[in-house]
């Protein structure tokens, strides 16, 4: 069997996950120059450049990146093999997830996951925009992009947006509207979407990536542009916009996530009044791969029985 430097792999798995040559030092609690040298002598070994070095800036070659792939996911399996035979049950993951369906959703019900599987050591990567699908970004994704054929997916969430307020504010619609707030919604009786322009619209940017974006498809959904008197605020992410809501701002089109389990949901009223599709849906990630991986089935089979009895499953295509 022949083997690369073997010393020199899991420097280079460092090096390409932290993109930098002195923090994966400090990671490894070595110093930079031992670093270095083992990157040579692997680039030596290959016969080819694993990193573009500009400046003080490192990049992957692409020859790089395949290797990484490659190497992390095998390093990963030997590391979990030896720690069965260990008997080390503990496991270590690294999920890569949106702000807001982890400020909303996900970290709430973390305490529920720790005593469920104490033994599953779940770290959070922060993720503003669709993650890029690999193992140096993380060991399974919440992404809204399932493109990538080397992945395998589960079904989570179908988003759809709804118009929320606080109750103050939802007070104040319903005295401008003749509407009795107790019983609004109730009996079938729904806000006519003309009739939201008439109070203060908080938008989304982020959503559709694009100014007013999200009003503009709500309002498509009912046959109607955004009325010309309408008044919109803007936000670049929906946290902030159901915050403004929170505090009686105006309207905000929310999604179910935002609203599943935090106790400040309560603050808010869903209007009675239409829904739009958005087209993004929601899936857990992983590695096709590393389908036998015991912490990653045991983590999704968890996310997808939340996913179930908070409902988000119930909403697919409605």
């Amino acid at each position: 069997m022949k083997l690369p430097p073997l010393k020199s792999l899991p420097v280079f798995v460092a090096v390409a996950r932290c993109n930098s040559f002195s923090r994966a030092a400090e990671e490894l609690a070595v110093t930079q120059s031992a670093v270095s040298h083992q990157i040579k002598q692997l680039e030596n070994y290959l016969g080819e450049a694993l990193f573009i070095r500009t400046g003080r800036y490192l990049q992957l070659t692409e020859q790089g990146r395949q290797y990484a792939e490659a190497v992390g996911s095998a390093l990963r399996q030997v590391e979990m093999a030896s720690e069965q035979l260990r008997g080390h049950e503990r496991a270590q993951l690294r999920l890569s997830v949106f702000s807001s369906f982890a400020v909303r959703w996900l970290v709430p019900r973390l305490p529920d996951l720790q005593q469920a599987y104490p033994q599953l050591d779940l770290a959070l990567e922060m993720s503003s925009e669709v993650p890029e699908l690999s193992d140096r970004v993380a060991d399974c994704f919440i992404t809204v992009r399932p493109d990538s054929g080397a992945y395998s997916y589960d079904l989570l969430y179908t988003e759809r947006l709804f118009p929320v307020c606080s109750q103050r504010f939802w007070q104040q619609v319903c005295q401008q509207g003749g509407l009795d707030p107790l019983s609004a919604g109730d009996n079938g009786e729904q806000l006519a979407a003309e009739a939201l322009a008439d109070f203060p619209l908080l938008s989304t940017h982020s959503i559709y990536n694009r100014t007013a974006g999200d009003w503009q498809a709500w309002f498509a959904a009912a046959g109607l542009a955004v009325p010309a008197r309408a008044r919109l605020q803007h936000f670049s992410h929906m946290l902030l916009a159901l915050e403004a809501a929170r505090y009686h701002q105006g309207i905000a089109l929310t999604n179910d996530y935002m609203l599943s389990t935090r106790a400040d949901s309560a603050d808010f009223v869903r209007l009675p009044a239409h829904h739009v599709v958005t087209g993004d849906v929601f899936y857990f990630a992983w590695k096709s791969s590393r389908q036998q991986e015991a912490s990653i089935q045991l983590l999704r089979r968890w996310l997808r029985q939340e996913a179930i009895e908070s409902g988000l499953r119930g909403h697919l295509t409605t």
